[in-house]
């Protein structure tokens, strides 16, 4: 029987707030078990853009990453974000290390092709070493994952956190019986954002396509439904979107095949 593992992503609006990053990794802390914890960090790099004059350039919420934004998005998330988080964590009693897909080769990408439009160094993964990254696991320690990755040509690449999470947990299967948990400032997947009574439990495959088609589920929210799916179709056992102080597993909307 595989040891159980929760791979926990948590978004940037959490970590780049002191009182919710603390409560997140309080929980993050109480968490039985193996765990990773992959942050994104948005908010911070574009702070961090126009400290510098550069100017931040999103499309469908996601970021164009020319040579200049590539340098403040490694500063910031592999860097500020990244290395805060680890910090608090050994306050806390656990042994973090922080990580980007460079270091010890364990998320590989490639540059985006250009399409109708030019996304510059944002990288869609190819494999994620999950051997490599148990084998950390085993040390007794607890990866911090930054959304980055590299091409293995020299190259970094500005990285999808939803997708990361993704591709981590399931490389991750071949070795445990993987949880992964999206979390962010919403109780889960809502019919109605403004109604706390409006979660939506459980989500399948044929539950999806009737949620996309009267669209109670839209915008980013998409992606990050699909990349769950993902992880479900490739060995993962349950991914769960639920509020950053509800990472108990029994909290959110669980998505299920």
């Amino acid at each position: 029987m595989k040891e159980k593992i929760t791979v926990i992503k948590v978004g940037g609006k959490i970590v780049e707030e002191s009182e919710s990053l603390s409560n997140l990794l309080n929980c993050f802390t109480e968490t039985a078990g193996s765990k990773v914890l992959v942050h994104g960090g948005g908010r911070s790099a574009t702070r961090m853009a126009e400290r510098l004059g550069i100017e931040s350039r999103m499309v469908n919420g996601r970021r164009v990453t020319d040579s200049e934004t590539l340098q403040i998005v490694t500063m910031v998330y592999g860097g500020l974000v990244n290395k805060n988080i680890v910090a608090q964590l050994q306050a806390r009693g656990i042994n973090a290390l922080g990580l980007t897909g460079a270091d010890c080769n364990i998320i590989k990408a490639h540059k985006r092709p250009k399409g109708e439009i030019d996304y510059g160094f944002a990288g869609d993964v190819d494999s994620a070493d999950g051997q490599m990254l148990s084998n950390i696991i085993k040390m007794g320690i607890v990866p911090v994952i930054a959304p980055l990755t590299h091409d293995g040509k020299g190259n970094m690449l500005n990285t999808n956190a939803d997708t990361i999470a993704a591709e981590t947990a399931k490389a991750l299967a071949k070795h445990y019986d993987v949880t992964l948990i999206y979390c962010f400032e919403h109780p889960g997947v809502m019919r109605n954002p403004d109604d706390p009574e409006s979660l939506i439990d459980t989500i399948t495959h044929e539950s999806y396509r009737r949620l996309l088609d009267d669209g109670t589920v839209s915008g980013g929210m998409i992606p990050k439904i699909d990349n769950a799916f993902s992880a479900i179709d490739n060995g993962v056992r349950e991914v769960i979107i639920t509020r950053a102080d509800a990472i108990d597993g029994i909290h959110g909307t669980h998505i299920t095949a």
